[in-house]
């Protein structure tokens, strides 16, 4: 079964061609970056419009990449949502019109989950069940996954997401957005220690996170040490880097182990941070468990994972009506 993936809950417009919810056969993604760049962060009504600008243009462009008529396609499926919901709505009802002009089927896929099918494009899977830690600019979760048709939260953060707090310090520090990419870098050459900041694990046997005190610690630090903040970046950023990691990497591990889930697995677009998936890989390792990451290419927000769990949905008979709508909510707040 050949199916078109559509993903456009924030900044990136995508659409991707899947076989059989395994098989690649083209992923494109319009990156926004540029655009928002200038405001320090994502505009929600600027997203809309440039994913209107360029939909039809990614699409098409998947389907010459996979070398395929818009007829050959089995079936669609589309981020239904957690996202913005302008940004959402373009790419939904885009999705709709596709299958509703062609008879074709479609689903509403749930793009958290969608994430953490990510890592089914590998050589090597995890087993089922395993348990999953999502870490995004706008999520931190960790699931148990029974299934690709049943995944249950066991906890989230409270406040900021991991990469927005990222994006927030490195926007304390005047480093521009994103902010991912340059707090990892900066961090290498850092001294994670020679400043403190502290670890917010809330209750050690629970899986909830919170970033706002550790973004509140920096900011802390700036504005009493105005003078000299800026040659000590490097170790802010370490630490504060150091911080998020360690907590991230103890709540995934008590996870395992609650579960009893041999199998884990890392997703999101901060699972890309390099210092967090070689933390990870030693805990997992001594511990005697099996770390599970998607490719650099799939962390990001893409039509792929959409696509490949859309596959499984529609086997397990999950057919959207014409009427559905995208919903800002994921389908775990949805209930």
């Amino acid at each position: 079964m050949k199916i078109l993936g559509i993903e456009t809950s924030c900044d990136e417009t995508a659409a991707a061609v899947v076989e059989d919810g395994s098989r690649i056969l083209s992923s494109v993604v319009a990156s926004q970056v540029a655009v928002h760049h200038p405001y320090g962060g994502v505009v929600p009504e600027l997203a809309s419009r440039k994913h209107i600008e360029a939909i039809v243009a990614v699409v098409e462009e998947a389907l010459e990449k996979a070398g395929l008529r818009t007829d050959q396609m089995d079936a669609v499926a589309a981020t239904r949502g957690p996202g913005l919901v302008g940004a959402l709505l373009v790419g939904f009802n885009f999705a709709k019109a596709f299958a509703y002009a062609r008879a074709i089927p479609w689903t509403g896929v749930d793009h958290l989950e969608a994430h953490i099918y990510s890592v089914f494009f590998g050589d090597e899977v995890p087993g089922l069940p395993y348990a999953a830690l999502l870490v995004s600019g706008g999520h931190t979760s960790i699931y148990h996954v029974k299934n690709h048709c049943e995944m249950t939260r066991l906890g989230e953060t409270l406040d900021d997401a991991a990469g927005e707090a990222f994006d927030k310090v490195a926007k304390m520090l005047g480093l521009g957005y994103p902010g991912g990419n340059v707090i990892s870098e900066l961090a290498e050459r850092g001294r994670p220690g020679k400043i403190q900041f502290p670890r917010a694990y809330m209750d050690k046997a629970a899986f909830a996170f919170s970033f706002s005190g550790l973004k509140t610690a920096v900011n802390r630090f700036i504005q009493t040490h105005p003078e000299n903040y800026h040659e000590l970046i490097p170790d802010i950023a370490a630490e504060f880097q150091a911080a998020v990691i360690e907590v991230l990497v103890y709540k995934l591990m008590r996870a395992a182990e609650k579960t009893g889930c041999r199998d884990i697995a890392l997703v999101g677009g901060v699972a890309a941070n390099r210092k967090l998936r070689e933390e990870l890989a030693k805990a997992a390792k001594d511990a005697g468990l099996t770390l599970f990451t998607p490719s650099i290419d799939l962390c990001g927000d893409n039509a792929a994972m959409i696509a490949g769990l859309g596959y499984h949905l529609l086997k397990d008979g999950d057919k959207s009506p014409e009427d559905l709508s995208a919903d800002v909510y994921s389908r775990a707040a949805r209930g």
